[in-house]
């Protein structure tokens, strides 16, 4: 602080500690003095208020209270810009805690360095601290049980927008991802071509809507859509494109949210955590995504799995 502050906060400071020295010489109880002076106050005829000093013991502790305050104040900063004797700061406390903290974080995930998330997933003593990496981290998006909410993917199934092979979860964790579903409403000819399309799309899931030109959704379908969606609507894992085959809807799978999809777009964005967490918690991460069963590896390797 500037020497202007500093000096108006030192003065402060000890004109308060004058102030309690003035308070305790006001009411010391001085020799030979009388306990019968009242406020004139009575009650119920005989019940009087009395004005006597405080006690001595209430004085020494006042008076122990005043001193710690000088010393603390000799000791440590509170008088402006004086360091104090110790030359104690909190920025160098909080440094310290924080060096601790890290050395201690270091040796907690040492035994992980360096290691596959293929190989930490199948380490329980991974997953457990993967897990509540994944409960500070990402559960406020994908929910704790990571099966996600509409906007957030469902991480436990195997539908997988940007790949779903260990490499893909351990690059989506590590740089994020971020996907743009622009509005097609005035690009497919107003709101009539909007249901056409949409038609069209929910047709690709085997389910179909009253109104909807479903042969003119697909024509405006292969002109528009296909680019990110493929041909065949089976989605594109290059641009985070979903399948539009199936009945796993990111932002819900009722008409209206499809249609709401199509006419007005969404833009989703999975922030970066490498740059937060670092290397070997973002592998643990990733590993612990793995162990929920949706991972493309596991999939394969799993018998009667869904290819």
């Amino acid at each position: 602080m500037n020497s202007t502050v500093a000096l108006l906060v030192t003065v402060v400071a000890l004109t308060n500690i004058l102030a309690c020295v003035g308070l305790l010489w006001w009411m010391r109880r001085r020799r030979g003095e009388t306990l019968s002076e009242t406020t004139g106050h009575v009650w119920d005829s005989d019940l009087t208020e009395l004005n006597n000093p405080l006690p001595r013991w209430w004085l020494w502790l006042f008076l122990i209270t005043v001193i710690f305050g000088l010393v603390y104040l000799v000791c440590y900063p509170g008088l402006g810009n004086y360091r104090g004797t110790l030359h104690w700061s909190s920025a160098a406390q909080y440094g310290e805690q924080v060096r601790l903290n890290e050395a201690e974080l270091a040796r907690t995930f040492a035994p992980f360095e360096h290691r596959s998330v293929e190989s930490l997933a199948r380490d329980p003593a991974a997953l457990r601290v993967g897990r509540n990496l994944f409960l500070n981290n990402c559960a406020v998006c994908h929910g704790s049980d990571a099966r996600g909410a509409p906007g957030f993917p469902n991480l436990t199934d195997r539908d997988w927008l940007w790949g779903g092979t260990p490499a893909a979860i351990l690059e989506t964790v590590s740089h994020g991802r971020t996907a743009i579903m622009p509005g097609w409403r005035a690009a497919l000819g107003g709101d009539v071509g909007v249901e056409d399309t949409l038609a069209y799309v929910l047709s690709l899931s085997g389910r179909s809507v009253p109104a909807g030109d479903v042969a003119s959704g697909h024509d405006k379908f292969a002109l528009i859509c296909s680019a990110c969606h493929g041909a065949d609507g089976r989605g594109n894992l290059q641009l985070g494109a979903p399948n539009l085959t199936d009945q796993i809807w990111l932002y819900g799978g009722s008409v209206e949210a499809v249609r709401n999809s199509i006419a007005n777009g969404h833009q989703g964005q999975m922030p970066a955590f490498i740059d937060r967490l670092g290397d070997t918690r973002v592998h643990l991460l990733a590993a612990y995504v793995v162990s929920l069963g949706g991972a493309q590896q596991l999939a394969s390797a799993t018998p009667g799995a869904a290819p």
